[in-house]
């Protein structure tokens, strides 16, 4: 049996901002820790990867929608689509960072967390194109016209030591 591994903290401390009701999407879900968990929570839950066998064991889960899709291709395979939330975790894919932004329906809230410079001191990803810079969550959330919730840079010992930068914001 597989071990689940519990959701993100800053997620879980940040849930009750998410509307009553909508669906939330899970952007690069992989094995869908967080969709299961807001499933679980009664959410309505959007599930997205590239990776068709990560996504595999969430196929016919109540509460969860799968789209396998390339999110770094050409096309972006959520145009047009608005969420009542968008969850990205432990993802960065800095050329498609502004339409994340746009999936957000209004009231719709963001909940971003993933590495940052710093990193390379605990391991992977050490890449810096996959290591956001300070403040750069905090900076899109503004250009998007989103308001800041909640917002955390730096230095984070669970669920490993790593260097992480996250927000909650909401399009009022």
């Amino acid at each position: 049996m597989a071990v689940m591994i519990p959701p993100s903290p800053w997620l879980v401390r940040h849930l009750p901002q998410f509307p009553e009701s909508g669906q939330i999407l899970d952007l690069a879900c992989g094995g869908g820790r967080h969709a299961r968990w807001l499933a679980a929570r009664g959410r309505n839950v959007l599930a997205v990867d590239r990776d068709r066998s990560a996504l595999a064991g969430l196929h016919g889960l109540p509460g969860i929608v799968v789209l396998a899709a390339d999110l770094e291709g050409d096309a972006w395979p959520l145009a047009g689509r608005q969420f009542a939330g968008v969850v990205v975790s432990n993802y960065l894919w800095r050329p498609r960072l502004a339409d994340v932004c746009a999936l957000l329906a209004p009231g719709g809230v963001l909940i971003y967390e993933t590495f940052m410079v710093g990193n390379e001191a605990y391991g992977k990803p050490s890449n810096p194109d996959f290591l956001l810079r300070p403040g750069e969550l905090r900076t899109l959330a503004e250009a998007a016209g989103l308001r800041e919730l909640a917002f955390q840079e730096g230095y984070a010992d669970l669920p490993k030591p790593a260097m992480r930068q996250a927000i909650c914001a909401v399009r009022e």
